[in-house]
């Protein structure tokens, strides 16, 4: 396609179109007409182009990017590129009948293709049409089936925007036809047959971003396409086979079927494709062998089959692709040596082959005749041999991966100039006092240097090491058994971001120069022989994320200076000679996930304040002196899964509050001093797998619901006192006797006091329900009730209705039951939302009141903040509102242009659960909603949700768990005790929030047309999510691909079952929010653990790596 159609020609027609498109009834003073609607529709001229050269008193013809043609006097083409212009299209632009050439490139025009109306109609009418291009990434609605009435048409380009829906069919009817480009959209549904011959057709791109086309490609469709050059499908969910029809397409120079479900063999008439140039068919589910036919493509440029199933060897005969540039057969199961063919290919400039199970030798002249490559990677195979010397001689190396090789390391691997990544890890590779690093400071742009796992080295760390590139950013040599201390040149390697040096028998101080790499994020020294203490230098890197020095013999406190780390995630300082307390002024560390102490000298009382960690997931302290009472605070740490305080000298009880750790996995509180009984609570933990308290002074029962029934003796022996089922090898408590009548005569007097201490309780509580209800009556929302925004103020009606201009229609937000929510500005430019009351709707005033009730004594951040109120005696009530300005979730769940990943939606599923549970269990009065829906659900400029709509809201006493009420909320997604009986609770708001997940995962509403009869939505999800779970999941979540489609759908997985869990029949049985806040957090965390980056990853498994040699 020529650089002139790349510039973005089209011809756009708008359903506001005047009524006719006849060129005989239109003239120039139409095409100015257009125009100016176009200028009138830019709201942002950064270079006041339009604003000073259109104007109706110079002639069009001369106005800045506008041409006319010659003979009719009309403009026939319109350049706006690189203006900056940001607006829409006006449906005006249709009324330029004699443009063939608009170019709007680099600007920010929005709008939707024209598919609604007549519009279709129309379009297809324009019969001189030739190329149509929208390639803006603002356009959205679907591709026009009016398109295929385009008989002349040769070029449609419309990639790179939001268009969805499915292709239609009636685009392989325009005989003309030579490209389509519809890539990068949102297109879904499977790929229509082709019905006649295109015989001018040569490209097919439906590629990328959210396309999520499905099955299988038409059998016949390559019958009628003879002369197609490129066919490019890539990350879709398409499957089958690849259809033997493609092989008639002898002109097919590109074929690209990358990220899909496809299945069955390469076939061997691949070979038949002489002009093929590049296959890709990555990441599918291929299998069979590489047919060796494949020598037959002799321009062939690029062939990348990699994560797929191919088996069987490497054709040797792929040494006579002499044009070949690419070869990836990355992560197949490749057995067999490497051709020496593929190394004498001069044209290479990469070629990866790790993740097989290649085995034999490299060949010796490997690199001789290489001089274009640029990439090697040769790792994860069982390649064995000497590390190929000529290496040094392909020049133009930027990467180099191998391992399992044996021998010297090349003096002059240095010759490698271009050389950014060096990675040499697990070989049994040698170096004479390492002298290959001398040679690799002539690398001058080397990024990443990674030699792990290469136990022969067994030298000292040269000084040289200082003289590296400055543009290093990891050096990696753990597992290396080098000897010596730390050379201080290290701080010359001022961009390093990475050091791992663990594994070793590195010996001496940690260098105080360290301190001068303020780009460090992460610092790995375990598993040494360091001594000293650590240097408050490395208090100054304020970057730094991860600090391993376990297993060393460090020694002296832990400097209080480490609060300074604020960007430390984890903390390993683990089996050194640390001695004294933890320093208070850890706790500073907000971000902290991970904090080993084990196995030191530790001592004191642990920091009151450890509730402050409060994304902490795993604290670990055993083996130390710590002494004094567990910390109130603990049962702050709700993200933690792993707690260790074994072997120390804690005392006092198990605190109750344990309980509210329900992400808890492993609990080890053995070989203390602890007293009391276990709390009976702790049953709550569902996921707690370990737990020992044994050797404590315990007393009482142990136990037996919750996970207690899986626990042995092992984890209560060693405390006398303790009793329970007789599995447990302990004493039944209910035989067990008073141990003396010292014991009886307490027991007594506890009762002597404990019975009137109910009664007084009761008579107090009666006191204070009543005079709370009594000035609940009496009290409207004052200044002080209202949660301000800024300073507070009183509304006036008339500044209301200024601020809404008249409570104007344009600017209504949405209607409820009550009343209806309008966007408002105050004059010193602050935007409001005003809830106006529809006061002759019975229901109105009681709704006013209570939602006042519910505003002014709630306060949390994922509530709607109210900034507050106007009540004019009986003829006006509003309610001023904080403005959300990303509206509601039901709007962001059913646009066809606006999209939650998965990640966002669990965050607002998250927010939403995190009110409720403040409504529910953080009031002296807890409140039930009684209204949750997609409707009520607010999102603000961040995407972070607020509830509203309390109209229907109850306030229950704290002595009554549930009311009655003839107030009917939305079908749907109310309990069934609510719509059969009126009962409400705060187990109905759990089974309404239940519906809510399942709404925001699946995209259906309970209303939805296909729930009739004995089917609902939740029916629906308990038929299908062990079973096709693709089938209720929205197909949008699922547009990811590879790895990150099954992580994507494991979550959604997660969710539903959980909200299963909360729309359980009986109230008594669902959950409560708190749990459901903290399971919603661990799937988050889970889902967070598979996204995080490589690097987290990689440092992580080195750190557990190492572990497996100590």
């Amino acid at each position: 396609m020529g650089n002139t159609f790349l510039n973005l020609a089209l011809l756009i027609i708008f359903h506001f179109s005047m009524p006719t498109f006849s060129m005989k009834l239109t003239t120039i003073l139409t095409d100015q007409s257009a125009l100016l609607a176009l200028k009138d529709h830019v709201i942002h001229d950064p270079k006041n182009v339009l604003t000073t050269n259109w104007s109706a008193s110079a002639p069009v013809c001369n106005w800045f990017g506008v041409s006319c043609g010659s003979k009719h006097r009309r403009v026939t083409a319109l350049n706006l590129t690189g203006l900056g212009l940001v607006g829409t299209l006006p449906p005006h632009i249709g009324n330029l009948s004699f443009l063939s050439f608009l170019r709007i490139r680099n600007n920010s025009f929005r709008g939707k293709l024209p598919v609604y109306g007549e519009i279709p109609s129309r379009l297809g009418s324009l019969t001189e049409l030739r190329r149509l291009f929208l390639y803006q990434k603002n356009f959205e609605g679907v591709v026009p089936f009016s398109l295929g009435n385009l008989s002349k048409l040769e070029i449609l380009s419309l990639f790179e925007n939001r268009i969805a829906g499915s292709i239609p069919s009636s685009i392989f009817n325009i005989s003309s036809l030579q490209n389509i480009y519809l890539n990068n959209n949102m297109l879904s549904g499977f790929i229509p047959s082709v019905p006649r011959d295109l015989l001018l057709l040569e490209g097919i791109d439906f590629n990328f971003n959210f396309n999520n086309l499905s099955g299988h490609i038409p059998e016949d469709m390559f019958d009628h396409l003879p002369n197609l050059k490129e066919l490019a499908l890539s990350v879709n969910l398409l499957s089958g086979r690849i259809p033997a029809s493609l092989f008639k397409c002898k002109e097919l120079q590109k074929l690209s079927l990358s990220y899909n479900q496809m299945e069955g063999s390469l076939p061997i008439e691949i070979g038949n494709l002489s002009m093929l140039q590049y296959i890709y068919i990555d990441r599918n589910h291929f299998g069979g062998k590489i047919p060796k036919q494949i020598v037959n493509l002799t321009i062939l440029k690029g062939f990348d089959c990699s994560k797929n199933n191919f088996t069987g060897k490497i054709p040797h005969e792929i040494g006579n692709l002499k044009n070949l540039q690419l070869l990836t057969i990355t992560s197949n199961n490749i057995t067999g040596s490497i051709p020496p063919q593929v190394f004498n290919i001069s044209t290479l400039t990469m070629i990866s082959l790790e993740g097989n199970q290649l085995s034999g030798h490299l060949s010796s002249n490997m690199g001789l005749f290489l001089p274009k490559m640029e990439e090697l990677y040769l790792g994860v195979n069982h390649l064995v041999g000497s590390f190929p010397i000529y290496i040094s001689n392909a020049s133009q190396f930027t990467l180099l991966d191998i391992n399992y090789f044996s021998g010297s390391i090349p003096d002059n691997l240095g010759n490698l100039r271009n050389l950014k990544i060096l990675n040499l890890e697990n070989n049994n590779l040698t170096s004479s006092g390492m002298s290959f690093l001398f040679s690799l400071t002539n690398c001058r742009v080397l990024e990443k240097f990674i030699f792990n796992r290469n136990p022969f080295i067994s030298a000292e760390l040269p000084r040289v090491v200082g003289n590296l590139s400055s543009s290093l950013e990891l050096f990696s040599t753990y597992l290396c058994n080098i000897k010596g201390s730390i050379p201080s040149e290290i701080e010359n390697l001022s961009h390093l971001i990475d050091i791992e040096l663990g594994g070793n028998k590195l010996i001496g101080p940690i260098p105080t120069t360290i301190g001068g790499l303020q780009e460090l994020q992460s610092l790995s020294f375990e598993h040494n022989k360091l001594e000293g203490s650590i240097p408050s230098e490395l208090c100054h890197l304020n970057k730094l994320a991860f600090l391993f020095f376990t297993n060393n013999k460090l020694s002296g406190p832990i400097p209080a200076c480490l609060s300074d780390l604020t960007s430390l995630r984890q903390l390993f300082l683990n089996s050194n000679v640390f001695s004294s307390s933890i320093p208070s002024t850890l706790t500073r560390l907000n971000y902290l996930l991970i904090l080993y102490f084990s196995s030191n000298s530790l001592s004191g009382p642990l920091p009151i304040d450890i509730g402050k960690w409060k994304v902490l997931t795993s604290l670990d302290l055993p083996n130390n002196q710590f002494s004094g009472d567990i910390p109130t605070g603990v049962a702050d740490l709700k993200d933690l899964t792993h707690f260790s305080l074994s072997n120390n000298r804690i005392m006092g009880p198990i605190p109750k509050s344990f309980d509210e750790l329900l992400s808890l996995e492993f609990l080890d509180m053995s070989r203390n001093n602890l007293s009391g009984e276990i709390p009976k609570s702790l049953e709550k933990l569902r996921y707690l797998k370990y737990f020992n308290v044994s050797f404590n002074r315990l007393e009482g029962e142990i136990p037996e619901g919750g996970s207690f029934g899986n626990y042995s003796i092992e984890s209560f022996k060693g405390n006398e006192a303790l009793c329970g089922a007789a599995q447990l090898h302990v004493p039944n408590c209910k035989t067990r006797p008073l141990r003396n009548s010292k014991a009886k005569t307490k027991l007594k007097l506890i009762i002597y006091i404990a019975l009137p201490i109910p009664s007084t309780i009761l008579v107090v509580a009666l006191i204070i329900i009543i005079l709370r209800n009594k000035r609940r009556k009496d009290k409207l929302p004052t200044q002080e009730d209202m949660i301000p925004l800024g300073a507070w103020r009183r509304f006036s009606y008339h500044e209301l209705r200024q601020a809404t201009d008249g409570f104007n229609d344009s600017r209504l937000l949405g209607n409820g039951s009550y009343g209806s929510v309008f966007q408002g500005a105050l004059p010193n430019g602050t935007i409001i939302a005003v809830k106006v009351f529809k006061l002759e709707l019975e229901g109105a005033f009681k709704s006013f009141d209570v939602e006042c009730d519910v505003l002014r004594n709630t306060r949390h951040r994922n509530l709607v903040k109210v900034i507050s109120s106007c009540s004019n005696d009986l003829n006006f009530k509003a309610l001023v509102l904080e403005f959300m300005p990303n509206g509601s979730l039901d709007k962001w769940l059913y646009s066809t242009n606006q999209y939650l990943d998965i990640v966002q939606r669990l965050n607002i599923m998250i927010d939403v659960a995190s009110a409720l549970e403040y409504l529910h269990h953080g009031n002296a009065t807890p409140v039930v909603h009684c209204d949750l829906k997609p409707n009520n659900v607010l999102l603000d400029e961040d995407m972070v949700a607020h509830l509203s709509g309390f109209g229907i809201a109850k306030l229950l006493c704290e002595e009554v768990s549930m009311i009655q009420t003839m107030t009917m909320a939305t079908f749907g997604y109310m309990a069934p005790e609510y719509g059969v009986e009126g009962i409400v609770s705060t187990k109905g708001d759990v089974y309404s929030f239940g519906i809510l997940l399942m709404e925001i995962i699946t995209r259906k509403k309970p209303t939805d047309e296909m729930f009739a009869g004995e089917k609902s939505l939740k029916s629906w999800v308990i038929e299908s999510i062990s079973s096709s779970l693709n089938q209720v999941v929205d197909p949008k979540l699922l547009s990811t691909i590879g790895r990150e489609h099954l992580k994507v759908k494991n979550c959604a997985l997660s969710i539903l079952q959980l909200s299963l869990e909360c729309c359980v029949e009986l109230p008594n049985e669902r959950l409560h929010m708190k749990e459901i806040v903290t399971m919603l957090k661990k799937i988050k965390r889970n889902k967070f653990k598979e996204l995080a980056t490589i690097r987290l990853t990689e440092v992580y498994i080195n750190h557990c790596s190492m572990s497996i040699f100590f």
